[in-house]
C-alpha cells in the first residue's frame, strides 16, 4: 500500500523491523514516528499525533507479542491493515571493525536467542548483551563509539547509521517472519478479500468454547488465527482473540457474529481489513 502525507508511529529506533513494516505498507513516503514502548504507539495514534501505528502481533518463530493483544483490547482502535516481512538479522559494526576485533554481540534477547548457533559458530568466545531494542544496539554502539562490539539488526539498520554489515543474515532459521496490524482511529472497508479481528469472552462453563467456534465451523468460515489471554480479576476465565477470513458485509459472517454475541458476556470488533497474508 503506498499513500503520501501518512504519519506512524512504532516501537524502537530508526532502523527497526517495525520502521520497515511501515515502509512495506505504506511506501517509502511514509513519515515515521519511533516510540519507546507499545503503549506509547497507541497513545500517539489515540490523541492524533500520527494517523496509524504499526505493531508486531506475532512471529513465526517465537509466537504472539501479548502485550499488543492487550492494547487492542484497551484501546479503541481498529485494525486497519497487516503486513508480514521476512526478519533477516544482520552483524553491524563500526567501519573498520573486524569480526576478529569483536568481543561482544548486542541486540534485543529474541534477537540473540534466534541468532545463537551462528553466534557460536562465527564469535565463540564473544560475550552476549542484551538491548531494549535491535536498532538500538546499533545507534548505540555508535553513539558510544563501540570498537570490540557488533550489534544484530536489519539491513536498514546499518544504512541508517552508517555502518558496516560484517555478517550478513545471522538467523539460525531462514523462515523467520514477523505479522504487524496497522491501527488507526477509523475503521476501513476493504474492497476486496478480507480479514476480521474480534475479541471475546464467555462463562466457563462446559462446552463453550466448542459452541462458540461452531459458529464458524458451520458457516464454512475460516480462522486464521486463535489467542486466548487471561480475564485480568477473574480466575480461569479468559479473552480470545480470532483473525478469520471474511467479513461482517457478508451475510454469512454477519450472522456468525450475531451467534456469537448471543452466547458471550464481552464482545469487541478489533478491525476488518484487506487480507495481505
Amino acid at each position: 500500500m503506498s499513500q503520501a502525507s501518512v504519519r506512524a508511529a512504532f516501537q524502537g529506533e530508526r532502523g527497526a523491523y517495525s520502521e520497515a513494516a511501515a515502509v512495506a505498507f505504506f511506501g517509502e513516503s511514509v513519515e515515521v514516528k519511533p516510540c519507546p514502548d507499545f503503549d506509547t504507539v497507541f497513545e500517539a495514534v489515540t490523541s492524533g499525533q500520527v494517523n496509524h501505528g504499526v505493531l508486531p502481533v506475532e512471529n513465526s518463530l517465537a509466537g504472539s507479542i501479548h502485550r499488543n493483544y492487550d492494547l487492542l483490547l484497551r484501546f479503541d482502535l481498529s485494525i486497519v491493515g497487516e503486513v508480514q516481512i521476512p526478519i533477516a538479522h544482520q552483524l553491524i559494526a563500526l567501519p573498520g571493525v573486524t569480526l576478529s576485533d569483536v568481543k561482544k554481540v548486542y541486540s534485543h534477547p529474541q534477537a540473540l536467542a534466534q541468532c545463537e548457533h551462528s553466534i557460536s559458530r562465527i564469535l565463540p568466545q564473544a560475550k552476549r548483551i542484551t538491548t531494549y531494542d535491535t536498532a538500538g544496539s546499533v545507534k548505540m554502539i555508535k553513539e558510544q563509539h563501540i570498537t570490540d562490539g557488533a550489534g544484530l539488526a536489519s539491513a536498514r539498520s546499518a544504512d541508517i547509521y552508517g555502518m558496516n554489515i560484517l555478517q550478513p543474515d545471522m538467523q539460525d532459521n531462514p523462515e523467520n517472519y514477523t505479522r504487524f496490524v496497522v491501527v488507526g482511529r477509523e475503521p476501513v472497508e476493504p474492497p476486496g478479500e478480507a480479514k476480521t479481528s474480534i475479541v471475546f469472552s464467555m462463562e466457563n462453563i462446559p462446552g463453550a468454547l466448542f459452541k462458540s467456534l461452531a459458529v464458524f465451523a458451520l458457516r464454512d468460515i475460516d480462522p486464521t488465527k486463535i489467542e486466548s489471554r487471561p480475564l485480568q480479576g477473574k480466575r480461569l476465565q479468559y479473552f480470545l482473540y480470532i483473525d478469520f477470513i471474511g467479513s461482517p458485509h457478508q451475510a454469512h459472517c454477519r450472522n456468525a457474529l450475531h451467534n456469537l454475541q448471543e452466547m458471550t458476556s464481552y464482545f469487541k470488533l478489533l478491525g476488518v481489513y484487506p487480507r495481505n497474508v
